[in-house]
């Protein structure tokens, strides 16, 4: 209403009171300003009345219009509330989310079973298809089309993935591996059937046929060749050729090695119709004398010949099948050559090895011709003829430490430990090994850091004089050589610590000739293991000189030989101690059971020692004997003593009984200690040797002895220096003599003359 809007535009306070300052704020309106105010206000508020009046009268069409469509706006928004509240109350009494979720779940399923459906129908077109695909392998296997079998088994066995299987695969598939498998094995018994028929050996002509056209059951007509490419196909060649390989190397080869001088490959050819049907390899052999194959011309040449019958006529040249037949038969072939021939062509004597070079040449030929006919593998390390004949130092070298450790091996074990009589008989301290035979100077060596003759076994001599010449070997030997000779003189001593302590067992449980022969030879092997460096580290090969020391098994034999002598001083005064128990500790001599019996135990006693004495004395050098028999004598004569000093009470008769035992034992021991005083040349007497020896036989004299004799005995340090203590004299004299003023006194004075 641009008319309305001009009106109301037009209206200004200002203007209505026309004259008067409305800037002024001091200034206040009067009343008749107020009053011109109000009428002129009134005057044009009537007339914007009229105004719009006259613009309403004049538009009222527009306005009847308008209203007209704010009723009908009004009245769709009524039918959409009701629109609305219908469908909230459908809503509410029905819930169409749940029947439209069920229908969207409904509609995935199907469209789940559709997608399945068509799934299974793939599967199923593809087993269907594996199922035709094995049946024309097999129709193709039955009609001797045996490459296009191979081709195409080849090709099922990734579809079906054979060798990765997974879980959860469907069972038709373990079906079809399994049929697949089958149909495999059948190709394979066909194909090896095939091959053979294509390879046979005659044994009346003899003769290797081999046959190129081959039938098997109904098939016929095969080419060996075909045969062999739907091998290479499926990857049976090597299955495939072994029984061929086992053949021509049994009854081909195997001649051409064994009996070369005799063995002759002759080559022919069988055609039809113009082509070749067999190829055949006679096996003639001469009727001369057999020539010995020195340096291996024969069994290289005949081998070459039959390597080369089989690359030409079997694997038609085919590098793959040559290299096949080469895996299945070349170790055999390279092991069997050297057991027979090149093992057996090693030199005995280390000055020969020279003349095995033509071998070494003749060896390295033959390999290179097999290599350039691919019959070995250039990239394999396959040059083990050569790598063995170029060793031939080693391998001379190993045979001789065998030859070595098995002549050690066999002395020690044949051996039986004893030494002839006449050694017994003799007395090597002064009549030497000239009075002896040969067989008996045999056992009698010089101890290099003592320069005493010593008793050993045949064993440790023979054992040494092996050794000793293994090492002057090692001294004029190359350096592998000495090496290994080296080892083998370590390895020969070592076997006497292992093999004899076993042998002799239960020897060494017992007293006798043995066990101090294994102590007279574990003493002379220390001493000969430590002069060997001083005899022939220097003349060494420098190679070895570093490493090569005896010094760090020599203690082993010293503490063995101690060990060994220690367990018989063990053993003989064990044995001892159980004859004199048997005494019952000499009491009650006075009667005549217990002197008996105390009489027994004394004849054991010297009966032992007396064994001993002739077991040990033409062993044991005199020094050893010596202190070994001192130790058990002390042993025993102190044991004696104690049990006497012992007793608390003695009879006078029972006193004169134990003089003559002891008088009696020590008379039947005379000879056995006169052999001590003669075995060597220490000043030292037997009484500061054994002591109790001394106290012994003071004692037998103290049984007799008087009292007031006893008193002055100890008085005047006899009976001190034979180390008799005061409380044993006391107790003695206490035991000896009934209690009277004298026996007081006598104590009082050795119980003064004491302190």
């Amino acid at each position: 209403m641009p008319e309305i809007d001009a009106l109301f535009e037009s209206i200004n306070v200002r203007d209505l009171l026309a004259g008067h300052d409305l800037n002024d704020p001091t200034t206040p309106l009067s009343a008749p300003d107020l009053r011109l105010l109000i009428n002129r206000l009134e005057s044009h508020s009537l007339r914007i009345k009229s105004k719009v009046q006259s613009y309403l009268v004049a538009h009222h069409s527009d306005f009847s219009e308008l209203f007209s469509l704010c009723q009908d706006a009004v009245s769709r928004t009524r039918l959409i509330s009701d629109d609305v509240s219908d469908v909230l109350q459908l809503v509410s009494d029905r819930p169409i989310d749940v029947e439209i979720r069920s229908v969207v779940d409904e509609i995935t399923e199907k469209t789940k079973e559709v997608k399945l459906k068509r799934e299974s129908l793939d599967l199923v077109t593809a087993i269907v298809g594996i199922c035709e695909a094995l049946q024309e392998t097999k129709e193709a296997l039955k009609n001797g089309r045996v490459r296009f079998a191979a081709e195409r088994i080849r090709e099922l066995k990734v579809v079906l993935r054979i060798g990765e299987e997974e879980d959860g695969e469907p069972v038709a598939y373990a079906l079809l591996r399994k049929e697949w498998s089958n149909c495999f094995e059948q190709i394979q018994e066909v194909l090896a059937k095939f091959i053979e028929n294509a390879v046979r050996f005659e044994l009346d002509s003899p003769r290797l046929r081999i046959s190129y056209q081959l039938s098997v059951g109904e098939t016929a007509g095969t080419a060996l060749s075909t045969v062999l490419e739907a091998m290479e196909v499926i990857g049976m060649l090597d299955y495939g050729l072994a029984k061929a390989a086992d053949l021509i190397f049994k009854h081909v080869i195997t001649p051409a090695v064994t009996h070369a001088s005799t063995f002759a490959a002759v080559e022919d050819l069988s055609k039809t119709s113009g082509e070749i049907t067999e190829a055949i390899l006679r096996l003639e052999q001469s009727s001369g004398h057999k020539i010995e194959d020195v340096d291996g011309d024969a069994i290289y040449s005949g081998i070459l010949k039959v390597v080369k019958f089989i690359c030409s006529s079997l694997c038609f040249g085919n590098v793959t099948w040559i290299h096949s037949f080469g895996r299945l038969t070349w170790p055999r072939i390279s092991e069997l050559i050297i057991s027979k021939f090149l093992s057996k062509v090693v030199p005995e004597d280390a000055s020969k090895l020279a003349d095995f070079q033509k071998i070494i040449e003749r060896t390295s030929e033959f390999e290179a011709a097999l290599k350039e006919l691919n019959f070995v593998s250039p990239s394999d390390a396959e040059s083990r003829l050569s790598k063995y004949a170029e060793d031939v130092e080693v391998h001379f070298a190993l045979r001789k430490k065998i030859e070595i450790l098995a002549t050690a091996r066999n002395l020690l074990l044949q051996c039986n430990f004893t030494i002839p009589q006449a050694i017994k008989n003799a007395n090597l301290k002064y009549d030497g090994v000239e009075s002896l035979d040969v067989n008996s100077s045999k056992h009698i060596v010089y101890l290099l850091f003592s320069s005493e003759r010593c008793v050993v076994s045949e064993a440790a001599s023979q054992l040494m004089r092996l050794v000793h010449k293994t090492l002057e070997d090692v001294c004029v030997s190359s350096a592998r050589v000495a090496s290994e000779f080296y080892n083998a003189a370590r390895d020969s001593i070592l076997l006497y610590e292992a093999v004899v302590p076993v042998k002799l067992e239960k020897q060494l449980d017992g007293i006798n000739q043995a066990a101090v022969l294994l102590h007279n030879d574990c003493l002379y092997l220390f001493e000969e293991i430590l002069g060997f460096a001083f005899e022939y580290r220097a003349s060494f090969p420098s190679s070895i000189k570093e490493y090569a020391v005896f010094a760090d098994i020599a203690p082993r034999f010293k503490l063995m030989s101690e060990e060994v002598l220690q367990k018989q001083i063990h053993l003989v005064i064990s044995s001892l101690r159980e004859a004199i128990d048997s005494a019952d500790g000499f009491q009650n001599t006075h009667q005549t059971k217990q002197f008996e019996s105390a009489n027994f135990s004394i004849e054991q006693v010297v009966f032992s020692l007396e064994k001993v004495h002739l077991i040990w004395e033409p062993v044991l050098r005199p020094k050893t004997y010596k202190q070994s028999m001192c130790v058990i004598l002390e042993s025993v004569f102190r044991r004696i003593a104690r049990d006497i000093l012992l007793l608390d009470d003695m009879a006078a008769d029972e006193t004169f009984q134990l003089q003559s035992l002891i008088n009696l034992m020590l008379k039947n021991l005379s000879s056995l200690l006169g052999s001590l005083r003669s075995a060597d040349d220490t000043s030292r007497s037997l009484d500061d040797l054994i002591p109790s020896l001394r106290k012994t036989r003071k004692l037998a004299e103290l049984l007799v002895m008087p009292l007031k004799s006893i008193t002055s005995a100890w008085e005047s340090g006899e009976l001190l220096s034979c180390n008799f203590t005061r409380t044993e004299v006391q107790d003695f004299i206490k035991a000896t003599f009934t209690d009277s003023p004298l026996r007081k006194e006598c104590l009082w004075r050795i119980d003064e003359g004491s302190q």
